[in-house]
């Protein structure tokens, strides 16, 4: 038993269910090729646990497992994966540094970090570090092949009770804001602006371009323009920007 229970990951918006993710997703069009996985956990128990349930799931392929952070860096390079599920407390290398080096390394990766630790700033340094999602082991075992479709097509996942910390820290981050702006923030276009807002709402690629009447090659465009722009790693990343210089309201906590 891998005792993953309890409540199921949210979008980061916490409007999009996992399940929108399954339709966006590279192995669930019909005929693509199957999402590429990468498990990487120190307790060895756990990835037999995870490759049992990944294995039964057609549109999911378990193309290697690593026990810790620096094994998990070569094999990204290696295994090229379209998904690393990661572990934030691991030897020899951190999971928060190995997500920061296989960025670097394989920067198409999308990375879940999943782990037991609900330290704010765990989660804090896994999004600057590049992470797409940070989810704890208390998820449903059954929600983990429904994670890994959602951001395979471009959703951003953070686990319900992480996302108060979050939104706390957002609440936070606008108060500074009105007292310490040293720089003038980047200008972004209109367009790149209205794409951001709809990143910031948890859409993915596909979701944006129906909205805006664009293809999902400007899309993608757009974001990377914008991420270049703002000097940002992922779309966590922007959604935080978002939120600081109040491009997304986020109501104050209490």
């Amino acid at each position: 038993m891998l005792g993953l229970v309890g409540s199921a990951p949210t979008a980061l918006s916490m409007e999009s269910d996992l399940r929108s993710g399954a339709a966006a997703s590279p192995g669930a069009t019909g005929g693509g090729e199957p999402i590429r996985v990468l498990v990487v956990d120190d307790h060895v128990l756990f990835r037999r646990g995870l490759d049992m349930v990944l294995g039964q799931e057609p549109d999911i392929a378990l193309v290697g497992e690593a026990g810790d952070g620096a094994e998990a860096v070569a094999k990204a390079a290696d295994l090229l994966p379209d998904i690393v599920l990661l572990d934030v407390r691991m030897p020899r290398r951190s999971g928060i540094e190995a997500c920061a080096a296989i960025k670097e390394v394989v920067p198409t990766t999308r990375i879940i970090m999943l782990t037991i630790s609900d330290d704010e700033a765990d989660l804090y340094d896994a999004v600057k570090a590049g992470a797409s999602g940070y989810l704890l082991k208390e998820i449903s075992i059954d929600e983990v092949s429904a994670a890994i479709r959602a951001v395979a097509g471009g959703q951003s996942l953070i686990s319900p009770a992480m996302a108060s910390k979050l939104l706390s820290e957002f609440a936070s981050m606008i108060k500074k804001s009105d007292d310490s702006r040293q720089i003038p923030a980047p200008r972004l276009t209109d367009r790149e602006l209205d794409v951001l807002k709809l990143v910031a709402r948890g859409m993915n690629n596909r979701e944006i371009g129906a909205k805006l009447f664009i293809s999902e090659n400007t899309v993608k465009n757009h974001i990377r323009n914008i991420l270049e722009k703002l000097q940002l790693h992922s779309r966590m990343e922007a959604v935080m920007y978002a939120v600081r210089e109040k491009i997304l309201d986020i109501p104050a906590a209490g």
